[in-house]
C-alpha cells in the first residue's frame, strides 16, 4: 500500500501534540483539516490508528504508521543534509534508564552533538521498560534490559551495569551490627525509585528467600536515590558509579543488570554515530569499573 505523505504527517502530529487542535496549530491548518485527513487515513488503512482519548494515542496500527513517519523525516533530513540543502538541528528522541541517565551516557551524546547537528529528546523509564518506548514508535533507540530485538530494530550489548547493597555507614552500623538478616532487613528502611524498581526485591528474595515489606522511601530521581542513601535514609541498591559515601554491608551479593542499545534498523549515518559512541562508552566504562574493582579487591 502507497502512503500519503500528508497523512502519516497528520498522523504523527495528533499523536505527538495529544490533541487535534494543538496538531492543526503545528501543522498551521484548521482542526476540521487534520479531521478529515485523519479519518480519510483510517479509511484507506481500514483501521482505527488513533484513539479519541486527551491526550490522543496511537493504536497498534497506528504506531507502526507514527513509526514510518518518523523514519521518513529523518531519512529525507539526512538526505537534504548531505545534498547541501538541510538547514537547522535533527531531533533524535531516545529512552533511557535513570541510572544510564545519571552516570555515563550524557557524555556520550555530548561528543555526538558537538560533531553532529543533532539535539536530543530523552525519555527516562526503567530499563525494563524502555524498549516499549521503541516499540511504539516514540523514539529511535533506546537503553533496554531487553536483548531481543524489538521488530524493526537491531540490539547491540553494552555490558552490565552492578548494583550492591549499601547504606551510609551510620545507617549498616545501626541496623546491620552483624551483616543483614531476614529479621533486619524486615525492619530497616529501604530506598525504592518507583513502583517498577524491582532490584531491592531481588535482592531481598536472595537473602531471605521470601518476600518482606520493610519501610520504603520512594525517591524517583537516580541522583536523589543516591544522596538518599549517602544521608542514611534508608539502604539500596547503587551502581559501583555512586556508591561514594556508603559502605558494602553484604559484600559478597551484587546483582549485574545487562544492558543492551536497540535502535531502527534503518541505513542512518546519524543513528550509526549514535549508537558507535553509547556502544563504546558504555563498554568502555563498565570494563573499567569492572578492573578498577578487582584491582582493589
Amino acid at each position: 500500500m502507497r502512503y500519503d505523505r500528508e497523512h502519516l504527517e497528520t498522523l504523527r502530529a495528533v499523536v505527538e501534540e495529544g490533541t487535534l487542535d494543538a496538531a492543526a496549530h503545528r501543522l498551521k491548518v484548521t482542526p476540521s483539516a487534520v479531521s478529515q485527513r485523519l479519518k480519510a487515513f483510517e479509511q484507506q488503512v481500514g483501521r482505527v490508528l488513533v484513539v479519541r482519548s486527551k491526550p490522543a494515542r496511537a493504536t497498534g496500527p497506528g504506531e507502526e504508521l507514527v513509526r514510518m513517519a518518523r523514519q521518513l523525516s529523518l531519512l529525507e533530513h539526512e538526505t537534504d543534509q548531505a545534498l547541501g540543502g538541510a538547514e537547522g538541528v535533527t531531533t533524535v528522541p531516545i529512552a533511557v534508564n535513570a541510572d544510564s541517565l545519571a552516570t555515563w551516557i550524557l557524555p556520550a551524546l555530548e561528543r555526538v552533538a558537538r560533531e553532529h547537528p543533532i539535539v536530543f529528546e530523552i525519555y527516562r523509564d526503567d530499563q525494563d521498560h524502555t524498549a516499549g518506548w521503541l516499540a511504539s514508535g516514540t523514539v529511535m533507540g533506546a537503553v533496554t534490559s531487553q536483548a531481543e530485538p524489538v521488530p524493526g530494530c537491531t540490539s547491540t550489548p553494552l555490558g552490565s551495569m552492578r548494583y550492591r547493597p549499601r547504606a551510609a555507614p551510620g545507617f549498616a552500623a545501626r541496623w546491620f551490627p552483624d551483616g543483614p538478616g531476614a529479621a533486619s532487613l524486615a525492619l530497616a528502611p529501604v530506598v525504592v525509585f518507583d513502583e517498577k524498581d524491582q532490584l531491592q526485591a531481588r535482592y531481598l528474595r536472595t537473602v531471605t528467600r521470601r518476600t518482606l515489606a520493610p519501610p520504603r522511601h520512594r525517591v524517583p530521581a537516580s541522583a536523589d536515590f543516591a544522596l538518599a542513601v549517602r544521608l542514611g535514609l534508608g539502604w539500596g541498591m547503587l551502581p559501583d558509579a555512586q556508591a561514594e559515601g556508603t559502605v558494602e554491608f553484604d559484600p559478597a551479593r551484587f546483582i549485574d543488570v545487562p544492558l543492551y542499545w536497540q535502535q531502527w534498523n534503518l541505513r542512518s549515518p546519524l543513528l550509526d554515530a549514535v549508537a558507535a559512541e553509547v556502544v563504546s562508552t558504555a563498554r568502555d566504562g563498565f570494563r573499567s569499573r569492572g578492573e578498577a574493582r578487582r584491582a582493589s579487591a
